[in-house]
């Protein structure tokens, strides 16, 4: 007779065949291709989304990052046109100006103040002011011949800071031009306080040399302007020396004109630097001292004058920086330069660190300026070389009046992104 087998033969026959298999309502539950039981709900198997995932699923969350995205995209394209333009400038100085064209001059300015160091007081030139003796201009016997040539040697400048330097205000020949001297240069400091800085001045006789105005790819940027951005090979010839130009033209007051086209409006009042077709230029008011005639081939214009008649006006001392441009942090004393006529002709150029609009217009004057304006601000954009032939005279060797002065002297043979001036002997 059999036997009904005992629960332990059961459980050891279990245990032999594998463990029990999971419930129908187990299986459905935790195998993710189980079928699923009537009424059961796969909740536990799907995460539910996040705060972030809820946010996207916003149309209009959607829309901003789309807005965002094109911003970044036009933002990342305009830098990078600016950086990568010729022209000359560095990084940090293409930047400003990129900033400035973009509405964020006082965004500019606010960092600029805050890296701003003034001129130190006292002390010496880092370099000497002394001329070699075979440099200094000498004044030659007058000429009895009705049509003989006279140069014109510009006396000593006496020194803004008192007792002279060795070579302090003493011109030096730069150029000639036909075996006379056609430009001259000289050192100044500019006042009694900042001693160790320097100002370098130039002299130059019209009768010998021409000026050509040149348009910047920037500023004025592209137009019909039938002259060249630069002072490429093969214009090179008879090239006696070069000098920066004034504000952008968005902030100078006034426009720019050169063979028959025209960027922004001549002011009238404001102060001009007119080139003639005979390579000779003015200085005044536009409207009233100069003005336009079939003569006029240039026209550039910058804020007021700072010399006129002979005196500086006051008003160099009124709303300096609304007036006289956003210089570095709003700081009076920075790298300026200027451009005036003296009553005989000559065009006298200045340049220099730690200069106001006071002490510029000064030292114009002091060179003999009876019409001067003020040009360009700040350390980047001064500029002023004279070029040595040295037996290569389609390729003059172009060399910095001041050693302090940032960019090379060989700025102008590529490219450059602002109006400039070309001196020419004639």
């Amino acid at each position: 007779m059999l036997r009904p087998a005992s629960r332990r033969t059961s459980r050891h026959r279990a245990s032999l065949s594998g463990p029990e298999p999971y419930p129908p309502e187990e299986l459905s539950a935790t195998e993710p291709y189980g079928r699923q039981a009537p009424g059961r709900s796969r909740r536990r198997g799907r995460r539910s989304p996040g705060r972030l995932g809820r946010l996207l699923r916003r149309r209009t969350v959607r829309v901003i990052l789309a807005l965002v995205a094109v911003f970044c995209c036009w933002l990342a394209f305009s830098v990078g046109q600016a950086l990568a333009a010729p022209g000359g400038g560095s990084v940090s100085s293409k930047m400003a100006e990129w900033a400035r064209d973009h509405y964020l001059g006082p965004v500019v300015t606010f960092g600029e103040w805050l890296s701003y160091s003034p001129p130190k007081v006292g002390g010496k030139p880092g370099f000497s002011l002394a001329a070699p003796a075979s440099a200094v201009a000498k004044p030659k016997a007058k000429v009895k011949h009705a049509h003989g040539f006279q140069p014109i040697i510009p006396a000593r400048l006496s020194s803004p800071a008192g007792s002279p330097l060795p070579g302090e205000g003493v011109w030096r020949v730069l150029e000639t031009v036909k075996g006379q001297p056609a430009m001259f240069g000289t050192f100044l400091r500019p006042d009694k306080v900042h001693t160790s800085y320097v100002a370098g001045i130039v002299s130059m006789d019209q009768r010998l040399v021409s000026f050509q105005l040149r348009p910047g790819t920037e500023d004025p940027g592209p137009g019909n302007w039938k002259a060249q951005s630069w002072i490429p090979p093969g214009s090179r010839t008879g090239l006696r020396g070069t000098f920066n130009g004034g504000f952008k033209l968005n902030t100078a007051g006034g426009g720019f004109y050169l063979n028959g086209t025209t960027h922004g409006t001549l002011v009238n009042g404001a102060a001009s630097v007119v080139y003639y077709r005979d390579g000779d230029i003015k200085i005044g008011a536009w409207g009233s001292e100069v003005r336009m005639t079939n003569d006029v081939v240039g026209v550039r214009q910058n804020l007021k004058l700072i010399v006129d008649h002979g005196k500086v006006p006051s008003t160099v001392n009124q709303n300096v920086l609304g007036s006289w441009g956003a210089t570095l942090g709003g700081s009076y004393y920075v790298w300026r330069s200027g451009l005036g006529i003296t009553k005989d002709g000559r065009i006298i150029f200045v340049y220099g660190p730690a200069l106001d609009v006071q002490s510029l217009a000064g030292l114009l004057q002091r060179a003999g300026a009876v019409e001067a304006l003020q040009l360009d601000i700040n350390p980047f954009w001064m500029s002023f070389e004279y070029y040595k032939a040295d037996g290569h005279a389609s390729d003059p060797t172009p060399e910095n009046l001041l050693p302090t002065q940032q960019q090379t002297a060989y700025r102008y043979y590529s490219v450059y992104s602002r109006d400039f001036t070309a001196v020419y002997a004639k």
